[in-house]
């Protein structure tokens, strides 16, 4: 079974998408499948990630904009690929870093996820995007 979820970004940051993936798992209700997810885009990634403190998606944003920032910053001086702005070749190196699919076993219609885990995209871009993920249940 196939699906692609749609989520509509507005800047750099993590949207969590868990309800709308258990929603659909819950209507195909397999024994037992392999979820995968895979984003379509080169400039956001994918995460499993802690959903109870928001503290959480905020600290791990601002870490990646300090491990890899915009490319007019000084110590990215050398990046070519520039034409699309200060944030685009910095998206791809965070994308290149991050997991772009991932794999989630399904038991009962379910995704095991634990207990404070969701499922995220992580936008890396400055403006909005309307970002596409691939799902599909073995």
């Amino acid at each position: 079974m196939l699906t692609e979820f749609r989520i509509d970004t507005r800047g750099p940051g993590l949207y969590e998408f868990t309800d709308e993936v258990v929603r659909w798992t819950a209507e195909a209700n397999p024994d037992e499948a392999l979820l995968t997810l895979f984003v379509r885009h080169t400039s956001c990634s994918l995460l499993v990630q802690e959903n109870a403190d928001p503290d959480v998606q905020r600290d791990l944003a601002a870490f990646l904009g300090r491990l890899v920032p915009p490319a007019d910053h000084p110590s990215m001086s050398y990046l070519t690929h520039v034409l699309e702005g200060a944030d685009d070749m910095p998206a791809h190196i965070k994308a290149s870093l991050l997991p772009t699919s991932l794999s989630i076993p399904v038991r009962a219609g379910a995704p095991l996820l634990g207990t404070w885990q969701g499922i995220y995209l992580f936008e890396h871009r400055t403006r909005p995007h309307q970002r596409r993920v691939a799902a599909m249940l073995r």
